[in-house]
């Protein structure tokens, strides 16, 4: 079959008319009735018949009509598809699983490197426990893991984690709750309402520890594994809380809070993990580079 003389039938069994279908497809009434009488022919039928000063279809045009409606309708789902993966492969995706436990804030400026190459990035975040993300990255649906602790030994995932680097960490309070603190930092935490990470955070077993180590007892107010969260509790003065000094100017004009202290002994890491033990992604190498360079540095003073 032409599919030529297809188009120039169902063009004119659209317009209504020969003249009509001309001037939208911009040929001579002519040409569309030489080609449809063409069709005709090969069909063995014909798919019009005059009435009056018009043409209308008959049962062998309508059923013809039906099936070239389906057909330029898949043309045009073709033509939209490939279109479609001509623009993906000019169009890197970068799928990044990110570890529930990491301060969104930093996941942001982490991954920002990557998008500010010179190819295009399409990129896809998922949030979850580091376990799950690790199996994902497994099967190679993320390529990516962006975490606050390395990738245990325990675990049978081929994958190694990648350094970014350490942030110190600061105590942040609401003016109205640091002026009830009574002596130097870090003493100055004994007995004060705190709201501390949740369990499952690796700077919580260092905060553990650290407290441990000065002999001082804060008040537990709460716990949380969602670092905004607990940031917004703390906005409304219900307790101090810890966050990276990295992010010091933007908690304090964000939650309106005022640095109680910072400890350069208590830091917090993040890890990037992948399936490659040398880094090729031309994402993963900018998100690397960036935070070795210029993201991640203790702030202490």
């Amino acid at each position: 079959m032409n599919f030529k003389h297809l188009y120039y039938f169902w063009a004119t069994a659209k317009a209504g008319g020969v003249v009509r279908a001309s001037e939208q497809i911009h040929t001579t009434p002519q040409t569309l009735s030489t080609q449809i009488k063409l069709l005709e022919n090969s069909l063995g039928c014909a798919l019009f018949r005059k009435r009056g000063r018009g043409l209308e279809l008959t049962d062998d045009g309508r059923a013809a009509l039906g099936y070239a409606d389906q057909i330029f309708a898949l043309g045009a789902e073709l033509e939209a598809a490939i279109g479609q993966s001509g623009r993906r492969r000019a169009e890197l995706e970068f799928r990044v699983g990110i570890a529930d436990q990491v301060p969104k804030s930093i996941a942001y400026r982490l991954l920002e490197p990557a998008l500010d190459g010179h190819d295009p990035v399409r990129l896809i975040c998922h949030e979850g426990k580091l376990a799950d993300l690790l199996a994902q990255l497994a099967v190679h649906r993320l390529d990516l893991v962006i975490a606050d602790e390395a990738m245990g030994p325990n675990l049978s995932v081929k994958a190694y984690s990648h350094p970014l680097g350490t942030t110190a960490m600061g105590f942040f309070a609401t003016p109205a709750l640091k002026a009830t603190l009574q002596g130097p930092f870090p003493q100055c935490l004994d007995g004060a309402p705190m709201l501390i990470q949740g369990a499952a955070s690796a700077i919580r077993q260092r905060l553990d520890l650290w407290l441990t180590e000065h002999g001082v007892r804060p008040r537990r107010v709460g716990e949380f594994d969602d670092s905004a969260l607990l940031k917004a509790f703390g906005a409304e003065g219900r307790g101090l809380f810890m966050a990276p000094t990295v992010l010091e100017d933007e908690t304090c004009t964000q939650y309106g809070v005022e640095v109680v202290g910072r400890s350069e002994a208590l830091v917090e890491q993040f890890f990037a993990i992948s399936v490659e033990q040398r880094i090729t992604h031309p994402c993963v190498v900018a998100i690397t580079q960036a935070a070795r360079d210029h993201f991640l540095t203790q702030r202490t003073a």
